[in-house]
């Protein structure tokens, strides 16, 4: 009897192994297709490297494939890298990260959307980041209305994963959005 029970279980468990080979990492795919739910955050990263670039000289036309990012206001990131944003959907609200490394901070911006997609100017923002040394800094994250979104200037430069909440209010409706990004 102690022979049928352990062959049962070892046949049952090498069956659930090559049903999880089979399945070819679809799960994930077919799991998100029957629940129909959208993902809650993309996650981007942003690392620093360090690199030569060629300089144009006087004259010469700057170009978009010149080896270095730039932002929309035709600036340079110092990542090498164009910077990209992460989005998270709570309720009829959005918010939209983004992290721009400079040479001793992180810019970091924030937009927040209701619904058809127009932008809320009068919430209140509160950054909780939690730095690569697991320390943690909060942050208040006033409107600017040059940039015409939320934004703050996160001081340090030490290298790894930042860890960042953005507890947002708006009109007494709260929610949270949770975002990471490297330097």
């Amino acid at each position: 009897m102690k022979f049928l029970k352990t062959s049962l279980v070892i046949v049952s468990s090498v069956g659930l192994i090559f049903l999880g080979a089979c399945s070819g990492g679809n799960q994930a795919a077919n799991s998100e297709s029957a629940t129909k739910t959208e993902p809650v955050a993309k996650t981007a990263t942003t690392e620093t490297s360090t690199k030569t670039e060629p300089v144009a000289k006087t004259g010469e036309a700057h170009n978009e494939n010149d080896g270095h990012g730039h932002d929309q206001k035709g600036g340079h990131s110092n990542s090498g890298e164009k910077s990209s944003s992460q989005v998270v959907n709570s309720g009829k609200y959005h918010l939209e990260f983004k992290s721009d490394i400079e040479k001793d901070s992180t810019h970091l911006d924030i937009s927040v959307h209701g619904e058809q997609d127009q932008a809320i100017t009068d919430a209140k923002l509160t950054a909780q980041v939690q730095l690569p040394d697991g320390t943690k800094k909060t942050l208040q994250v006033p409107y600017n209305t040059e940039e015409k979104q939320y934004t703050a200037n996160l001081a340090g430069t030490a290298t790894g994963e930042y860890k960042v909440v953005i507890q947002t209010d708006v009109k007494g409706e709260k929610f949270n959005g949770r975002f990471t990004f490297k330097r």
